[in-house]
């Protein structure tokens, strides 16, 4: 999930400007720097039998790989066919952000789900307010893929909508569809607000769950599960624990314009694994789930992943888990900002908001461990431009990452490829082996050793 405001945000006007002039040579994939050679670590820098070499970071720690080979292409990548709706006839697709894409085996056949950030018709984004939640499901992942059908739950309404602020209606005692803190409200401000973001459907113990978020612009922002009654297209409902508030405590963050005490921990994912479940939270809290899947337990402070921060540590977004060949890939959304380094060159960085540093890339930056809670080996960058994704596994099980394309800021808010923005995108992934178990986008020439 990102929200629709930069805690430090460069304005467009700036972006422009600035990919206009001194940094005007980065805004195209073919000035994409090849990174310098740096020494290499152990497992880093030779292919190891058949997989394909690990790259040595760039140094220092913090410096972002922007070369071309880690950006979603024709050859390794392709946008969803998801069914329209009439909102989307227009552009011809649909529009949407923070793609999730996952792939479940239910009664002996897989089921792939797509869901993500959506906005109504007569607004450029997804704020200040959406109308929810739409699932697509596919047999296979080249579709064909449909919106989940709905009309029996719901006649008359929008067909794939499993859960909107709209359906506060529906609330009865003893279950809540829509809390207080998650219906529509209005101000002088910005008017009507309140919207849902970067929900993520899983399959858990025979049951489907939708982890989401209330953002910027709701009474009060922060992370909420609902619970299916039924299949995939619910009936939904709010958990219990969600009746009054989001997942965790409020706390100092987001927009100025958020009222004091609404803030919550955002970006809400699961992870399930055996008979546990966890809600993993921005940018390095998590949660355990009570066997009932209804509230998170109750602890005085979550838990912290223990990572590798870079020095500074920049706002990062989109924190999720994958599990694959038996090691923990935590991941989070960074922005990459260009700017000219000391010795006049362009510089690449997960760098915090500062003179001179303009927004590229939203970049998925992932780091590797032996356990669920770490600790987590430094980060590397597994995919340019694929920034706020999750990772999956198809039926065959090789690794996949969505991507969507920030039309926000940056690379793909230019003008002239605004049009290419907010999709949903799927990626192929490639997998190191055991000398490294890192997951890169799958790269065009991934066994030159020296191609580094």
């Amino acid at each position: 999930m990102t929200s629709s405001h930069d805690p430090m945000p460069i304005g467009r006007r700036s972006l422009l400007a600035g990919a206009a002039g001194m940094l005007g040579a980065m805004a195209l994939p073919s000035a994409a720097v090849q990174a310098a050679p740096v020494p290499a670590k152990p497992g880093e820098g030779v292919a190891v039998g058949p997989y394909p070499v690990n790259w040595p970071g760039p140094v220092p720690y913090g410096v972002a790989d922007a070369r071309v080979d880690l950006w979603p292409r024709e050859d390794n990548s392709f946008v969803l066919p998801l069914e329209l709706r009439a909102r989307d006839e227009e552009l011809g697709r649909v529009w949407i952000r923070d793609t999730y894409v996952n792939c479940f085996v239910v009664g002996g056949r897989p089921v792939y789900v797509c869901t993500g950030t959506t906005r109504v018709p007569g607004l450029d984004k997804a704020a200040p307010w959406n109308d929810g939640i739409f699932v697509w499901v596919a047999p296979d992942l080249k579709g064909p893929w449909k919106l989940v059908d709905t009309t029996g739950i719901r006649p008359g309404v929008e067909k794939g909508k499993v859960w909107s602020p709209e359906f506060v209606g529906e609330n009865r005692p003893g279950r809540t569809v829509v809390a207080p803190w998650q219906e529509y409200w209005y101000d002088q401000q910005f008017g009507k607000r309140g919207e849902a973001w970067a929900p993520e459907l899983h399959y858990v113990h025979g049951r489907w769950y939708i982890v989401a978020c209330m953002g910027d612009h709701s009474r009060k922002v922060g992370s909420f599960l609902l619970v299916s009654e039924g299949g995939i297209e619910g009936p939904y409902r709010l958990a219990e624990g969600n009746v009054q508030k989001p997942f965790g405590d409020p706390f100092i963050g987001g927009p100025k314009f958020i009222e004091p005490g609404a803030y919550h921990h955002i970006d809400g994912g699961l992870y399930a694994e055996g008979d546990d479940a966890w809600l993993v939270l921005h940018n390095d809290l998590y949660a355990k789930f009570r066997d009932d899947m209804e509230d998170i337990v109750p602890t005085t402070n979550l838990p912290t992943f223990q990572q590798t921060p870079y020095t500074p540590e920049p706002y990062l977004e989109g924190a999720s888990v994958f599990k694959f060949q038996g090691r923990y890939y935590l991941l989070h959304a960074a922005w990459d900002r260009t700017s000219i380094g000391a010795d006049g060159t362009p510089r690449y960085a997960y760098d915090p908001p500062g003179p001179g540093r303009v927004q590229y890339q939203y970049d998925a930056i992932v780091a590797v461990s032996d356990t669920f809670e770490g600790p987590y080996s430094e980060r590397w960058t597994a995919g340019v431009g694929a920034g706020h994704n999750n990772f999956f596994t198809d039926r065959a099980g090789r690794p996949w990452a969505t991507f969507f394309r920030n039309p926000a800021t940056g690379y793909w808010a230019d003008p002239s490829r605004i049009g290419d923005a907010a999709v949903a995108g799927v990626v192929e992934l490639e997998w190191t082996g055991p000398q490294g178990h890192r997951l890169y986008v799958k790269r065009r020439q991934p066994g030159r050793a020296g191609d580094c």
